[in-house]
């Protein structure tokens, strides 16, 4: 039996999360989290199989989850689950060691062919995401997004950066030195050939990273 933990921070989406599991008898449903917090004291309390989480939560991102509840229980795969473009995320994510990125939009077998590769130990990949990592493979593509080239840790602090964190907030959140943090926005910056934490918040806007 695969256990699930459902993390999102609205009632319906987790409804309908449950239907798409109740007619399986290989899945079930062991717990839910309405935040990142609630997340990890469950991960903490309980063993899970797979974490399917929202990568936009009121409290903390996806992504954070994804980063502690790996430090936690470095076996629980991770899902990350989103309204937002799979070109634009899904690389990032599974570079910062998510299983797989399953849209909202996606059919209900697109998300029981995730969790069933998860729990397996492998990662869940698109067609579309398929083809995006055979371009970065074979050189740099040009339409590939420019924070691509971010690591993992950059592209976290990137979108606090871009939803108005300061760097001390970042710091804090993340238990990072505020130096270490205005470390990795120079790098950003550097990077993406930016000037201002302004051009983080418009390109993120622009290419949909934050609504």
């Amino acid at each position: 039996m695969i256990r699930l933990l459902i993390v999102d921070d609205h009632d319906v989406v987790r409804m309908g999360l449950k239907q798409v599991f109740d007619s399986r008898v290989d899945m079930e449903i062991a717990a839910e989290a309405r935040t990142g917090e609630e997340a990890i004291n469950l991960i903490r309390s309980k063993p899970f199989d797979v974490a399917l989480v929202d990568l936009s939560l009121s409290d903390m991102s996806g992504i954070d989850v994804l980063t502690r509840a790996k430090a936690i229980r470095p076996e629980m795969a991770v899902l990350i689950v989103s309204g937002y473009p799979e070109d634009q995320y899904a690389i990032n994510i599974l570079k910062a060691g998510a299983s797989g990125f399953v849209p909202k939009d996606a059919p209900p077998e697109s998300l029981l062919s995730a969790v069933l590769a998860a729990s397996q130990g492998r990662r869940y990949v698109s067609p579309r995401v398929a083809d995006k990592l055979a371009q970065g493979l074979a050189g740099p593509a040009a339409d590939q997004p420019g924070h691509s080239i971010l690591s993992e840790r950059e592209f976290q602090i990137f979108c606090k950066l871009a939803g108005g964190q300061t760097v001390s907030d970042i710091a804090r959140e993340l238990f990072l030195s505020v130096k270490t943090v205005s470390t990795y926005r120079s790098r950003i910056l550097e990077k993406m050939n930016f000037k201002s934490n302004a051009d983080i918040t418009y390109y993120a806007v622009k290419n949909q990273l934050i609504a």
